[in-house]
């Protein structure tokens, strides 16, 4: 179902469905020995997802949906994404920034998976349908953040640094924030209110780290269209194409820079090199060729 303004949703539906396919691909890269992240599996199974279950079980075998993809390739690839995000929070702990912010967290675990130092405060924004599911689920799996979780349920169309705020934020020190898997699934105008906002909450020595992709179309040109038709066969009923914001929008490079960031960009093939992996030009992953990584300081 197409975006509208005002709509919502849960870890089964419209773009929350994309937390749990992300989180699937980091429980076959957990799987792998690539990454360790002992919650993603379970939580995807709490979901219920029939696709993706059947997926970590094995009776979809990815090979025949795209030939060129298989579980290697989604699990080196969710490795590399992965990786990215943990070390601008372990970098900046390591630097003695104990005050984290999850955007759009989802099935996110990293406060109960990485080794956060004594003093650290991770705040997680996201649904009050997706932070409820999450924070019961692993609960009930006996999980116990490795931080003080500070989880805050709100839209990120509403007065979400007014929420921080209110659940103890200190804009006075200086801040980790991640936007991870965001941009795309938010319009030009909202793009730069995310970083607007994030630059107003930000002391010299914070830092960001997020995704910037040049090229939107490759969501739904038509080789991502054939690969979306051939999953339906198999109950994946995911429309990327209905859930992106294709509208030309500010570089985030240079929106960063012109605020007081010094921000470093690290092509998809260079993070594949940097983590000992090929890049597998000819997999489903050629799509995002141009994507870059990219992690900032404020000056």
């Amino acid at each position: 179902m197409p975006r509208t303004d005002n709509d919502s949703w849960d870890l089964a539906s419209s773009v929350g469905s994309t937390a749990t396919m992300i989180a699937a691909q980091r429980a076959l890269s957990n799987r792998e020995g690539l990454i360790h992240d002992q919650y993603a599996e379970p939580l995807v199974r709490a979901v219920g997802m029939d696709f993706f279950i059947r997926a970590l079980d094995g009776e979809i075998d990815l090979d025949e949906v795209d030939p060129r993809f298989n579980v290697r390739n989604a699990a080196e690839g969710m490795a590399v994404r992965t990786r990215h995000f943990d070390t601008l929070f372990t970098d900046a702990a390591a630097a003695g920034v104990r005050q984290a912010v999850i955007l759009a967290a989802g099935l996110d675990a990293r406060a109960y998976r990485l080794a956060w130092p004594a003093g650290a405060t991770v705040y997680e924004l996201d649904q009050p349908e997706v932070i409820a599911f999450k924070s019961e689920t692993l609960a009930q799996l006996g999980a116990r953040p490795a931080a003080d979780r500070r989880p805050i349920a709100i839209d990120l169309r509403e007065d979400w640094p007014k929420a921080l705020l209110d659940n103890g934020f200190d804009p006075t020190q200086p801040t980790a924030w991640i936007a991870e898997g965001l941009l795309i699934y938010l319009p030009p105008e909202a793009q730069d209110l995310l970083f607007d906002r994030i630059d107003e909450l930000s002391v010299p020595g914070s830092r960001v780290a997020t995704e910037h992709i040049p090229d939107i179309s490759a969501f739904s040109d038509e080789r991502s269209q054939e690969i979306a038709d051939r999953l339906k066969k198999y109950g994946h009923d995911i429309e990327m194409s209905e859930l992106i914001y294709r509208d030309e929008r500010n570089d985030v490079i240079d929106y960063l820079a012109e605020r007081g960031w010094d921000v470093t960009a690290q092509t998809m093939r260079d993070a594949y090199a940097a983590n000992g992996f090929e890049f597998p030009e000819d997999s489903a992953m050629g799509f995002f060729a141009d994507l870059s990584y990219l992690s900032a300081i404020k000056r």
